[in-house]
């Protein structure tokens, strides 16, 4: 009788112990999914939650954006050939285009004729017709140039001397740019030359 109490007194405490183990591994189980569910998985994205906010404050930024419809990139310019469409700016009143500018890389330096000093240019051109003319400057940037140094060549010391003497060069420049673009893609395009860097030494 004594072994039937001692069995069962063993079993009741294999079970208690047994329920306890689960019951651990209950709670353990429930609080991490609770942590989960309130926390999150995944990181959040600082970047989305800055753009809600902006669009909360923003009511222009809520309204729908019209799209223009496609056009041609191209566009026939009277003398049989195409060049780029001009890209209009979207603004009140006048309709004014926007000027898309590249920079090339490094300086050009040639020697001035006549003279025993030497120039050295940093160039950017811009334009106002679409990106098909930089994407040119861009792919034909090494014979450009060659063109631009031989233009900065034929000016002498006292040609490049003042406001117009800059003119006049950046105008020379531009013209040898939209040749040699003529000649290896059918259109320049080019509207002006600026200069970064102007040195004579």
């Amino acid at each position: 009788m004594a072994d039937e109490d001692n069995e069962g007194s063993k079993r009741g405490n294999l079970l208690l112990i047994i329920g306890g183990v689960v019951g651990v591994f209950l709670l353990i189980g429930v609080g991490l999914g609770v942590g989960y569910f309130l926390f999150g998985g995944a990181p959040s994205n600082p970047s989305a939650e800055v753009e809600q906010i902006i669009e909360r404050n923003n009511p222009q930024a809520q309204a729908p954006v019209e799209e223009e419809p496609d056009e041609e990139e191209m566009v026939d310019n009277g003398e049989g050939g195409e060049m780029p469409k001009k890209m209009p700016r979207l603004a009140p009143g006048e309709q004014v285009f926007l000027t898309t500018y590249y920079e090339f890389p490094g300086n050009l330096t040639t020697n001035l004729r006549g003279s025993r000093k030497f120039i050295q240019l940093g160039i950017a051109v811009s334009t106002q017709y679409d990106d098909t003319v930089m994407a040119n400057v861009d792919a034909h940037q090494l014979a450009l140039r060659s063109e631009i140094l031989t233009a900065m060549s034929a000016f002498g010391e006292e040609a490049v001397d003042g406001v117009q003497g800059r003119t006049n060069l950046a105008i020379a420049i531009r013209d040898a740019i939209n040749a040699k673009l003529e000649q290896l893609e059918g259109f320049g395009g080019i509207e002006g030359v600026h200069f970064s860097n102007f040195v004579i030494q």
